[in-house]
């Protein structure tokens, strides 16, 4: 395993994370000797980073990670766990959360502990309640090391969320697919500038980079002068950059750990990609990138729309779908996430005010019909 100091706090961790919330289940509960297995296997070869979160499996992750490092392996880990933001409405529940994760990890500290998730709207509630006194207090008494947050929003919203605290190291969304969106590459080298670590999470777009791929994608992959599957491709660019401290995965089986901890080891060094190797991380993003359905950067200018259709959510699952060759993963978030909530495209009415705002001037109310279509 390879190991890099996060950003300027003086603990060297591996560059591949682990992340706690994608553990094989057995009767929609983690299975506990597969995934004990699994994580017991990690740190034996050199994985230090342990990340779960409140939400995890339901609020199991935590628990079952506690019960694991319980037996000779907490002292082995840095361990990092998350504050749920979105359930705060008071200062005292910040520090009944982190009390109740303490008991269910089993443990009198957190190595890095992250306010979880967040965005401009639970950022300014989670301060309008005390958050840095909270922060400050934890720190102070021990129960936490190092301080940072996760990360889901706009670039402009996470620079400000950098600038607005002594901030440890931030995670975010980040590959080779997701150069633009969120905080981004801008974003990551913003904060890295400003001494933060950066932990990386979604290395493989949820899976999208690696299954169910077309023809056209696994062409570039197989005649590629170097022989990398599309696992180890997403992880090298990732590896590449020096400003990249861990990489979370999500990983489900026995095997997957063990070739992403080969990956790491072979493929984890800075700075280490060829001219030649650079062009085919190019011609892949290039090739996912000519799917794309609707040409919409999220800039948001179309809403609030008046019927309430969520414009810019909807065009990104309609990308999604063409861009990684799943029609059906898509559609059943679509269902859950915007159907459900009243906010899909059979909303629309084609009243025309979110065409006049748009930059793009994409033609909305068509392209809605085409997510309607895909998804009907």
């Amino acid at each position: 395993m390879r190991y890099r100091e996060i950003g300027n706090t003086g603990e060297k961790v591996s560059i591949l994370g682990f992340g706690c919330m994608r553990f094989p289940l057995k009767d929609n509960k983690i299975d506990k000797k597969k995934s004990r297995e699994m994580l017991i296997y990690a740190i034996d070869n050199g994985i230090n980073y342990i990340d779960t979160a409140y939400p995890y499996h339901n609020g199991e992750s935590e628990i079952f990670v506690g019960e694991v490092l319980k037996d000779g392996y907490r002292e082995k880990v840095k361990l990092a766990t998350k504050l749920p933001s979105w359930l705060v409405n008071k200062r005292e529940d910040m520090y009944k959360y982190i009390y109740e994760q303490l008991e269910k990890l089993q443990t009198d500290y957190i190595d890095f502990y992250l306010i979880h998730n967040l965005n401009k709207k639970d950022y300014t509630r989670l301060k309008e309640n005390g958050l840095f006194d909270f922060i400050k207090d934890i720190k102070e008494r021990g129960i936490v090391k190092h301080i940072g947050f996760s990360f889901h929003d706009t670039l402009d919203v996470f620079k400000e969320i950098v600038d607005d605290y002594d901030w440890e190291f931030a995670q975010i969304q980040y590959n080779y697919i997701d150069e633009d969106y969120q905080a981004g590459t801008d974003g990551l080298m913003y904060a890295r500038e400003k001494g933060l670590g950066i932990v990386i999470m979604e290395p493989l777009r949820g899976g999208a980079l690696v299954n169910n791929l077309s023809s056209d994608i696994t062409n570039i992959i197989n005649n590629s002068l170097t022989s990398r599957n599309a696992v180890g491709w997403a992880f090298k660019f990732l590896y590449d950059k020096k400003e990249i401290d861990v990489v979370l995965s999500g990983m489900s089986s026995l095997e997957q750990v063990v070739e992403n901890i080969n990956i790491a080891s072979k493929e984890g060094i800075k700075e280490s990609m060829s001219k030649y190797e650079k062009e085919t991380i190019k011609e892949l993003r290039d090739m996912f990138k000519s799917k794309i359905r609707v040409n919409c950067t999220g800039c948001k200018y179309c809403i609030p729309c008046p019927n309430s259709v969520k414009i810019p959510n909807c065009f990104e699952l309609l990308n999604n779908a063409f861009m990684f060759n799943d029609i059906g993963k898509n559609k059943e978030q679509y269902n859950m996430f915007l159907v459900g909530s009243g906010n899909d495209a059979k909303k629309c009415v084609e009243c025309g005010l979110c065409e006049e705002k748009c930059p793009q001037h994409i033609n909305i109310i068509e392209k809605l019909k085409e997510v309607k279509d895909t998804f009907k």
